[in-house]
């Protein structure tokens, strides 16, 4: 019976190692942003998302879901998605501005401690959605911030680096309007404004729909991403953000029509 209890013991454990996994990469990627070492920074912060994506189904799989995975998952991210990506833009662009440049920086950590407390209470209480997330996901905010500092490292220091035309125009703006890029994902991670989850199962009626023009997009999209992906996660994620602020105006406009 004690080994049976050992062994229970230990299965529950090892969805932990991949968030144990994810806060060690978020802790020394704040170390690299603050040494200046922004591209090492950014890819640590990438490698955590990649992490909390498994400690979940892991646990799943091996039917080791618990109360303790769940309070670490969310600290996890806290570091990884909140702190580490604000401290990131802090001292790659955000230091620049004086004084305000450290309180935008705080409200991006503050707002997503924020944000991860609602999906926690949401989730506890049972009204969380599958089909919707209410507000921007922490990791989708954190995303924007990394790929951006990512492409823009390749962009102005790297001349032999891999990087999509168009974003050359880009970049150069985006970064002069990061101040305020950093406010609206901090903003949107609190709102509640409807984001897709992609976690509602679909019949296969549904799948069969466009399927020759879905998989030529996913081929078209990892053939770009293996190419440019930091370009492609900045697009992807960035039109994400858009999307949820679109989504809320058609909506208006569409309710204020039917009236």
């Amino acid at each position: 019976m004690n080994l049976e209890k050992f062994k229970r013991a230990g299965i529950i454990t090892i969805p932990s190692l991949f968030t144990i996994g994810n806060i060690g990469c978020g802790f020394f990627s704040i170390l690299c942003s603050v040494s200046g070492n922004f591209s090492k920074a950014g890819w640590l912060i990438l490698i955590a998302m990649f992490l909390d994506g498994f400690d979940g189904r892991v646990a799943r799989l091996l039917k080791a879901e618990s109360a303790f995975g769940v309070e670490m998952d969310s600290l996890a991210d806290l570091i990884s998605f909140c702190t580490a990506p604000a401290i990131l833009i802090y001292f790659f662009a955000l230091k620049e501005i004086p004084v305000w440049g450290q309180v935008i920086a705080c409200m991006f950590v503050l707002f997503g401690a924020i944000r991860l407390a609602k999906f926690n209470v949401l989730a506890h209480s049972g009204k969380g959605s599958k089909k919707y997330f209410s507000g921007l996901p922490t990791p989708a905010a954190a995303l924007v911030i990394v790929s951006f500092v990512l492409s823009y490292n390749i962009f102005a220091y790297d001349a032999n680096g891999h990087i999509l035309p168009f974003m050359k125009i880009l970049l150069p703006y985006v970064y002069s309007a990061i101040a305020f890029i950093t406010i609206g994902l901090a903003l949107l991670m609190v709102s509640t404004v409807p984001y897709a989850a992609f976690k509602e199962k679909r019949n296969p009626a549904d799948k069969r729909k466009g399927t020759i023009a879905k998989l030529a997009l996913i081929v078209i999209v990892l053939f770009l991403f293996f190419k440019y992906p930091q370009d492609v996660i900045f697009i992807v994620f960035g039109l994400y953000a858009l999307m949820g602020i679109i989504m809320v105006f058609v909506r208006a406009f569409i309710k204020k029509e039917d009236k």
